[in-house]
């Protein structure tokens, strides 16, 4: 069991302090690694538990209504070891040499230069929006080669990079998501592997399903999980809410404020958009637990069904907020918290419904429209 009430409770607590902050609070995230995030994808040799898809799911849901930033740590906590396990087998020994709870963090995006030298490469550059940074271990860092020589993932330890304080999003604020500086750093040859593997699902070494998945089938799911668990902690709130303006309705059907009608509707909708999204999230994680045997086709609907997931959560809260009254508008009031968080985090790259759109129809419509 990766999350407990114990857990939950402290998120929960923690939630404003950490916004704050910008960080997540430190004793948080000491139990979010004691609670397994960390280790949930690491291979077995390195003590860690080679998790589900599914379990992570329901996880950092349940985690996401405490906290929609610390989930979105723990998620991201999980899957970049999980991408960690994809460096040869000398590489994540290193990085699991102290223990399966090592906090991994990176960014697969390609900003940085790796040079090919004698034994390895040498890595410079600058990566944003690395979350959870100030606790980390290692972090993995894209680079690319010269000449067209395509992308690498190098794995640095924290002591080789200096973090440059950054984020001053307007959501997402306590995942401390700041800047990541290597420069000129000697990274051997172990420590990295080729980011096509990563999007195939070839891991060098390891053997296990979650380390075969390709990329389309499982990435998505690492952003929009929190988002429905923020959905959902949205809703709670707001449906304790909305019980004393029905009530008060009831009591004053002329007075001014929202309608029985409005409130329910307003319920009915955002609770079967959340529903339905927790449905294609649930069904997207049972298909990446199918490691290498997800069919192709079946790895693009699960990125189709992770945007467009993201896509009615959003929607699902945005109309709890135009719902909510001003009151749910104060600085100090979460509901407004979950209303920035989900809309922030809806529009990273990786989630977006017009380029998973695409990857969709391309077996679908343009294949057989070149064909015909």
């Amino acid at each position: 069991m990766l999350v407990t009430d114990e857990l939950i409770a402290q998120a929960a607590e923690a939630a404003q302090r950490a916004e704050e902050q910008r960080r997540l609070d430190p004793d948080v995230a000491k139990s979010l690694v004691s609670a397994g995030f960390a280790r949930h994808f690491v291979p077995r040799e390195c003590g860690g538990a080679e998790g589900t898809f599914a379990e992570l799911t329901q996880a950092v849901a349940a985690l996401g209504a405490a906290c929609p930033a610390t989930a979105w740590c723990a998620s991201l906590a999980a899957n970049l070891a999980r991408m960690a396990g994809f460096l040869p087998a000398a590489g994540y020994r290193e990085i699991w040499s102290d223990g399966p709870d090592t906090l991994v963090v990176g960014s697969l995006s390609p900003f940085g230069k790796a040079t090919p030298v004698p034994g390895g490469y040498t890595l410079s550059g600058r990566w944003p929006y690395i979350s959870a940074v100030a606790y980390a271990d290692w972090a993995l860092l894209c680079g690319m080669l010269p000449d067209g020589g395509g992308a690498r993932v190098l794995a640095v330890p924290s002591s080789s990079y200096e973090v440059v304080d950054t984020w001053q999003s307007i959501g997402m604020r306590a995942t401390g998501s700041h800047t990541v500086v290597v420069q000129d750093l000697f990274v051997p040859e172990a420590r990295t592997f080729d980011r096509l593997d990563l999007i195939a699902g070839r891991p060098v070494d390891s053997t296990a399903a979650c380390n075969r998945v390709p990329l389309e089938a499982a990435n998505g799911l690492s952003f929009a999980t929190p988002l429905l668990g923020a959905a959902e902690g949205a809703l709670a709130l707001w449906t304790s809410y909305a019980k004393v303006k029905a009530r008060a309705a009831a009591l004053r059907p002329n007075a001014p404020g929202p309608t029985r009608n409005g409130l329910a509707q307003t319920l009915a909708r955002s609770a079967g958009e959340t529903d339905a999204a927790r449905l294609l999230l649930e069904r997207c994680a049972e298909v990446a637990d199918l490691g290498a045997d997800v069919a192709p086709l079946d790895a693009r609907r699960n990125l189709r069904d992770t945007a467009l997931a993201v896509e009615m959560l959003a929607q699902a809260v945005n109309r709890l907020a135009q719902a909510g009254g001003t009151t749910n508008f104060g600085d100090d009031q979460p509901l407004q918290r979950y209303w920035r968080d989900i809309n922030t985090s809806a529009t990273h790259i990786a989630i977006q419904f017009e380029s998973a759109a695409m990857a969709y129809a391309e077996d679908r419509l343009w294949t057989t429209e070149a064909a015909a």
